[in-house]
Order: C-alpha cells, then sequence, then structure tokens
C-alpha cells in the first residue's frame, strides 16, 4: 500500500489484522520525505474463515486512510509466460529455478520468434510456440502474440534476452506486466555489443539490469541491478560470460520479487520490500 505519511498508519493496519484475528508474519515500510508518500508491505496469516473477505475489506480501509492497497495471496501462482529467441542462459535459469520450487508462479509457455530453442524446451515439459517477427509484418505478429497470450490466461510476461522490441500497442493491449532484462548497467552502452563497447573503454565494472517493460526503450521502473568488476586482463569473452552470469541472476531476482509480492511501482521507480 502507499499513499500519503501520517503519524499512526503502522499503528493502524496492525491494529486492524490484530482485531480481526490475524497474525502478522513480515511487515516493512519506507517514506519518501521528499515526496511525503508512505509505502509498506504487510505479510499476515488470516483468521480461519476470513481469507476470502479480506482483500475487498482491507482495500475499503485502505481508502479511507487515503491509501491505495493491493492484496494478493500467498497460496495464488500466477500464470508466467516468457519470451525468448536464440540466447539461451536466461531461458534455461528461469526453467530450472521454476522446477526446483525457486519462483511462487508458474512457467505455462515459452514463445519465440525462432525455433533454435523448441527442442529443449519440450524436454522440459513446457508447450513451446513459434511466433516468427518481421519488420513488415510485425504487427500482425505481435497481435498473434497477444492472442496467444490471453488464451493462455497469462499474468506476467518474462523477455529472457527476447531480441525484439515491443511495441507501445503491444504493451498496452497486453494489459500484463513485462519484465525485461537488459545487457548492461542502465543507462550506460546502450545499444549494440555493449561487451564491446565496454571493453573498448576499459571499464572496471560491468552490470545487468531487469526493468519492466514500457512505451521508452530501457526506461522502465528498474526492479534490480548487479555488477561485476573486471579489469585489463579480461577479453571480450569474459567479459560476455560475466555479463550472462548477472543476467541470470538478475533477471531471477527480479520475477522472484515480482511473483512475491514485493515490488511496488510508484511514477518511474521501485520500492522493493526484499
Amino acid at each position: 500500500m502507499h499513499g500519503p505519511d501520517r503519524p499512526g498508519l503502522v499503528a493502524r493496519v496492525s491494529g486492524w489484522i490484530f482485531e480481526r484475528g490475524g497474525n502478522i508474519l513480515h511487515a516493512d515500510q519506507h517514506s519518501d520525505t521528499e515526496a511525503g508518500i508512505f509505502f509498506q508491505r504487510v505479510e499476515w496469516a488470516s483468521a480461519p474463515g476470513g481469507a476470502a473477505a479480506d482483500a475487498a475489506v482491507f482495500r475499503a480501509f485502505a481508502e479511507s486512510l487515503g491509501m491505495t492497497a493491493r492484496v494478493a495471496s500467498s497460496t495464488r501462482r500466477p500464470r508466467v509466460a516468457v519470451l525468448v529467441s536464440k540466447f539461451d542462459h536466461c531461458f534455461h535459469d528461469l526453467i530450472l529455478r521454476g522446477k526446483a520450487g525457486e519462483l511462487a508462479g508458474d512457467i505455462v509457455a515459452i514463445v519465440s520468434n525462432h525455433s533454435d530453442l523448441e527442442a529443449a524446451t519440450r524436454s522440459y515439459g513446457l508447450p513451446f510456440h513459434l511466433i516468427p517477427v518481421t519488420a513488415a509484418t510485425k504487427p500482425a505478429d505481435e497481435a498473434r502474440q497477444l492472442a496467444l497470450l490471453r488464451q493462455l490466461d497469462v499474468e506476467l510476461i518474462v523477455l529472457a534476452r527476447y531480441m525484439q522490441v515491443l511495441s507501445a500497442d503491444f504493451l498496452d493491449k497486453a494489459g500484463r506486466p513485462v519484465i525485461n532484462i537488459h545487457h548492461s548497467f542502465l543507462p550506460a552502452f546502450a545499444g549494440g555489443k555493449p561487451y564491446h563497447q565496454a571493453a573498448a573503454r576499459g571499464v572496471k565494472l560491468i552490470g545487468a539490469t531487469a526493468h519492466y517493460a514500457t512505451a521508452v526503450l530501457d526506461d522502465g521502473p528498474i526492479i534490480q541491478q548487479d555488477v561485476a568488476r573486471v579489469t585489463h586482463r579480461h577479453s571480450v569473452e569474459d567479459l560476455i560470460r560475466k555479463g550472462r552470469d548477472l543476467e541470470k541472476t538478475v533477471l531471477a531476482q527480479a520475477v522472484r520479487w515480482h511473483l512475491e509480492n514485493r515490488v511496488l511501482v510508484y511514477g518511474n521507480k521501485t520500492v522493493v520490500f526484499d
């Protein structure tokens, strides 16, 4: 929940939960003193028989405090679609983490504009959907993707090095969060061959950034970032290897936080209750 900051909000929320027999398991909050906005994430176990009514009642309670609230059940597992092209490191990592029980959601389909990963997808027991995308047919191709995602009732779209720029029309019509992994520490080294650019500049750090996709390329709210140190002894191949390791962990962490309802988007920023 978030809204105008004022004294007593923590006490009011905890009191509301206590009065209904709930038990707080985790609680975290943050006050943006410059904007005067209060952010809070509370995880609680409801009293027996009270879970179904809690969401609507709590939202009404939050509104009475001038707050906007989102309520989710930890037992509900969102349906996830992974979009991928040819690079397979994030693809394999997400699927294996899902099979290991690390993600609070279910990967229900792999969608690709190339057939390279079809055999690998089917070996994992997952459906593979090939939808080629060309510049001349992109609107129709994206329409097919959207129809498929609606049919599958997907609630989260993950771009695991999907090498196509999603149009503003796609993002608007999808109506679902889209998490992208960017192969550098934004906003540096945009464009092609970022590791070659980094090597040419003699950088001492490389990074990766997971963010929500928006109509403005690589400008969406950032969820997670990480870096690795490099030296003059590292080749371009070393940078690529290190960068791919970062991409896997950063994307997985962002997806995990999103599925666990730990990310609160506010404007073009995020508050992540990790």
